[in-house]
């Protein structure tokens, strides 16, 4: 029996689960030590792609004329070309496996080419901006110590945003000038170098820590009360200064504001936990300024996600 789908291919039945074996392909991703974000990424590419056939009155198959259309579908509805390709790959991949697994006698997308890359310009921050986001971050609070070893750090190595907030205390070895990545893009480690004046930004923030109620924790980067490093999808706003006003000499599209969702979240949270009571939301909440690609320390972080947007695209440089 064959069914053969809108596209003219002949398939045959009975075609397996996609959607079951898709958990299992999982399951062999995380065995080969798979990043997580390649896992939510491959994930994503299969879900959506299984999506697209049901809204499309497809059957779920893999088919090359499929997934060419569902390619091209998802460039028309505005999906960057970085989007369509990871989305096209991540199906190409589970094909593979199937096929490798036994599950399907050939593997019906080998050959199949990916939608070409546009090459963008990205802007960068000028010399001046630099050296203003880090005086954005003098103070003598943990949050301000912190902030500013961040963003020197990133700044002038080029670090990965997962990659600094990965960071533990024992990769740091302040007296030499070097840090230890890990596990990088690809699962790679590597040993970072940093200027005299990162660590001595760094030197003080971890003075700081040691008072921290959670000083004991492995994770280099702190809130100013419990919470974890965490990352975050930016939204483009522009930046704004230490009195919230907005800051007019740096670009909007370089960082993301605070989400007020994830704020006015916490405020209910907290009037639970208060006898229903209004409380103020403390200093740590405010949008203070434009963060993030990610924050560190959770709440207290958000003058770090500028640097972080842009580090591994600034040159490196050691800030006086």
């Amino acid at each position: 029996m064959t069914e053969r789908s809108a596209f003219g291919q002949d398939t045959a039945m009975p075609h397996p689960d996609l959607a079951d074996l898709a958990e299992s392909w999982l399951v062999h991703l995380r065995a080969e030590r798979k990043s997580p974000a390649t896992l939510r990424i491959y994930r994503a590419g299969v879900k959506a792609y299984l999506a697209w056939c049901e809204e499309n009155g497809q059957p779920a198959i893999l088919d090359r004329n499929l997934l060419a259309a569902f390619t091209a579908d998802l460039l028309d509805q505005g999906a960057e070309p970085a989007t369509a390709q990871a989305r096209h790959l991540a199906v190409r991949r589970f094909a593979r496996w199937l096929h490798a697994e036994g599950e399907l006698a050939e593997d019906p997308l080998a050959g199949m080419r990916p939608p070409k890359l546009d090459s963008k310009v990205i802007p960068v921050l000028s010399d001046d901006e630099l050296r203003r986001l880090v005086k954005a971050c003098e103070g003598r609070t943990l949050r301000d110590r912190r902030d500013e070893a961040l963003v020197r750090l990133m700044l002038e190595t080029g670090l990965r945003a997962g990659e600094a907030v990965a960071l533990r205390v024992e990769d740091l070895d302040v007296l030499g000038g070097t840090l230890l990545v890990r596990r990088g893009k690809g699962g790679h480690g590597r040993l970072v170098p940093f200027s005299a004046q990162t660590a001595r930004a760094l030197d003080r923030y971890l003075r700081l820590r040691r008072s921290h109620a959670l000083a004991a924790e492995p994770n280099l980067w702190l809130g100013e009360h419990s919470s974890p490093p965490r990352l975050r999808r930016p939204v483009p706003s522009a930046p704004q200064t230490r009195s919230g006003g907005r800051d007019p000499e740096v670009q909007p599209a370089h960082v993301a504001p605070y989400r007020r969702e994830q704020v006015a979240g916490r405020r209910r949270q907290r009037r639970r936990f208060d006898g229903g009571r209004r409380v103020a939301a403390p200093r740590h909440d405010r949008q203070v300024r434009g963060g993030d690609q990610g924050q560190p320390g959770g709440r207290g972080g958000s003058r770090a996600g500028a640097g972080r947007a842009l580090a591994a695209r600034t040159p490196v440089r050691a800030l006086r």
